[in-house]
């Protein structure tokens, strides 16, 4: 029991930090592409990297939940695979935008881009939440601090496009 009780933490580890990995790739590629004002080919590698890393760590927490009668969050399963789906959209998207090639298209993805990034947020931070026994948080706190996280996000990011709206 003790030597699965290591080996489940060990995969949890592994899992969290390849979930990480997939925020950082998915972060800079969608930040990257905006910077940039459009699409361009190296976005979708770095957003498929993100899709893949995420797939991963979440097929890897998947196992360990099944191996522990289930032991988990159902909250954080469904927003995690309504994430995932959402990722695995965004990245077929953006491969047919950029092989059609339509400027206004590739210019426009972004606002794509940010709105499945900040809605990925949310698993994420309810899985860290949840993850980090010194919170004792329920799932309904959880996704409530997710939430709150990416409400903030959202309108920070909106006033900013607005500024620069107004400024040209």
């Amino acid at each position: 029991m003790g030597m699965q009780m290591g080996s489940s933490m060990g995969m949890v580890i592994f899992a969290a930090a390849v979930i990480s990995l997939a925020l950082v790739f998915y972060t800079i590629g969608v930040f990257a592409e905006r910077r940039s004002g459009t699409l361009k080919p190296k976005h979708l590698a770095l957003f498929w990297t993100g899709f893949v890393f995420d797939t991963t760590g979440t097929t890897v927490m998947t196992l360990v939940a099944s191996a522990n009668t289930g032991a988990g969050s159902q909250l954080h399963a469904i927003t995690g695979g309504l994430a995932l789906s959402l990722m695995l959209f965004h990245a077929v998207w953006a491969t047919i935008v950029v092989i059609r090639g339509n400027n206004r298209s590739k210019a426009n993805f972004h606002r794509l881009s940010i709105c499945v990034w900040l809605f990925w947020l949310i698993p994420y931070g309810v899985g860290a939440l949840i993850g980090m026994p010194m919170f004792h948080l329920t799932d309904a706190m959880a996704l409530t601090a997710a939430i709150a996280v990416v409400l903030v996000l959202g309108i920070f990011f909106c006033l900013k496009a607005n500024k620069v709206r107004l400024h040209r």
